[in-house]
């Protein structure tokens, strides 16, 4: 062999394209409605525009600082104190990441080591198996069932052990549209409160959560906050996706670590963008703060509109997601359903089975409703057919 062919030894070879890229692709294809990855096809607030331009045209167009610009820090720990009781250190505790998939990745890098063990839930968002499996750890799974998606604490606590090093949490869930409640965080802290565990709570829907108690988070649980690491995402928040700016809160003595990581990995992000996230923070909260009304009037009208269909629609608590059950429609596995639902009929899903590592025998599909009221009509007629 010469030189020229040498191919590199995969550290994840088990992995290509994700189903999220695939399904865009094949929604553009047929020109399909894309109710499959999850972003939004309205733009987002104006103000926010008008700030970006403005510190652009500032000349704000420098490194910013590693761990993020401080007006924006500053907006972080104060936000987060009047929602959860708790107000984390600006300069200590609060860390711009790239996105909250960067913020997941540094998170998990900076606290697993070789040969330990990290508990998820499946159906679980397909970025964690991966990253920690290039921190050299292994994903230990526990499958929740359908409808309710919820957590058998015994069970749980049956798969802790001396290697457990990490677990990770997800609320609002995606895909299942679920949301924890304060008791959860409680049963979390019992079952691992003797042991050296760390929580990773990716809560990028926070702002996003329709339930009568609101969201929980692990912030505002005293004991746990102290060994984990929050982390939100402004894309999902500001309907701006494409800015690519996340955040994550917590402890110093984990914070330094996962800067360790950060600044390595991606340094600093965009000056303009980060800036105009403060003003947005500090001058218009009405948009965070209205954020359940505005998607829960999108998740009541699409139901609304599939009512008539042989779609059975499970219960939505978050996210901008609801799944589906398909089982009167077609015999087809999820993936080829969804396929299927995009190549013949015009509409782009998820399947579910995806989010999961073993066999996932029901027929669930996973629909965005992060859309126009005009493209969930016409995504809704559209599946009203079947």
């Amino acid at each position: 062999m010469s030189s020229a062919s040498l191919i590199p030894h995969s550290k994840l070879p088990a992995l290509g394209i994700t189903i999220f890229t695939q399904m865009s692709a094949l929604a553009q294809q047929h020109n399909a409605i894309n109710l499959s990855q999850g972003f939004p096809d309205y733009d987002g607030p104006q103000y926010l525009k008008e700030r970006l331009a403005y510190h652009v045209n500032q000349g704000s167009n420098q490194y910013a600082p590693m761990t993020g610009v401080a007006p924006l820090r500053e907006a972080i720990a104060e936000k987060t104190g009047v929602v959860y009781g708790w107000q984390p250190d600006a300069n200590s505790e609060v860390t711009i990441t790239s996105g909250a998939t960067e913020a997941l990745y540094v998170a998990i890098t900076a606290l697993v080591r070789p040969g330990d063990e990290v508990l998820c839930f499946d159906p679980s968002y397909d970025s964690y198996g991966p990253v920690v499996q290039l921190a050299g750890g292994t994903l230990k799974r526990i499958a929740l069932q359908p409808p309710a998606f919820a957590v058998d604490w015994a069970h749980f606590a049956s798969q802790l052990s001396d290697r457990t090093r990490l677990v990770i949490v997800n609320t609002p869930h995606n895909p299942s549209a679920t949301s924890w409640q304060s008791q959860d965080f409680d049963q979390l802290w019992q079952a691992i409160a003797e042991r050296e565990i760390f929580v990773l709570s990716d809560e990028v829907y926070e702002h996003i959560c329709f339930t009568a108690q609101g969201h929980a988070s692990v912030l505002a649980h005293p004991q746990l906050r102290q060994r984990a690491v929050s982390v939100s995402s402004f894309g999902k928040t500001f309907h701006m996706t494409g800015w690519r700016v996340g955040y994550c809160v917590a402890p110093v003595a984990i914070s330094a670590e996962l800067r360790k990581v950060h600044q390595y990995l991606t340094f600093a992000i965009t000056t303009p963008l980060q800036l105009a996230l403060a003003d947005m923070l500090r001058n218009e909260p009405e948009h965070w703060q209205k954020l359940p009304e505005f998607y829960r009037a999108k998740r009541d009208r699409f139901i609304q509109a599939l009512a008539p269909s042989r779609l059975e629609v499970l219960p939505c608590q978050g996210t901008y997601f609801l799944l589906a059950d398909y089982s009167a429609i077609s015999e087809l596995d999820d993936v080829a359903f969804c396929r299927w639902l995009t190549e013949h009929v015009g509409v782009a899903a998820i399947p579910l089975s995806v989010f999961c590592a073993d066999p996932f025998p029901h027929k669930l599909i996973r629909l965005c409703f992060a859309k126009q009221d005009a493209t969930l009509d016409a995504a809704a007629e559209l599946l009203c057919q079947l």
